[in-house]
């Protein structure tokens, strides 16, 4: 499922878990919305497509998304929100929002309940079920 982003100075990557339904779901929104194809979307059960990337923490990988910058940068869960925002036709409005006082939290409490909660919303992933 990986994304068509260029390689090089402008690809940005977003692991996350390939066997969610939910997840899945999500990256399709995702890729909707990133018309200028800036996101390289990687499951991270895909350990070639995972090469070239920092060293990131499998059991990490399994809790939340992680979103990877062109210089190795890396935000996991609701951190990686404000960045990933940015880079999405009209996300900068939302990425401000984030700024609010509160808001860091608040989506941070939010992405956790919706992470924790993913069997219920369909995901069907052994990761997910094992996160329980």
């Amino acid at each position: 499922m990986s994304g068509a982003a260029p390689d090089g100075a402008d690809a940005w990557t977003l692991v996350f878990d390939g066997e969610c339904r939910f997840c899945l779901a999500c990256v399709r929104l995702l890729g909707r919305w990133d018309r200028r194809t800036r996101l390289r979307f990687v499951p991270l059960q895909d350990a070639r497509a995972l090469e070239g990337l920092p060293p990131l923490d499998r059991h990490a990988l399994e809790r939340a998304m992680h979103l990877v910058s062109p210089l190795g940068e890396v935000w996991a869960g609701a951190a990686a929100l404000p960045p990933m925002l940015q880079l999405l036709p009209g996300g900068g409005f939302l990425a401000v929002l984030l700024l609010l006082p509160g808001a860091e939290q608040l989506a941070a409490a939010g992405y956790r309940v919706v992470a924790r909660n993913r069997h219920r919303l369909g995901c069907g992933s052994a990761t997910c079920l094992r996160g329980r």
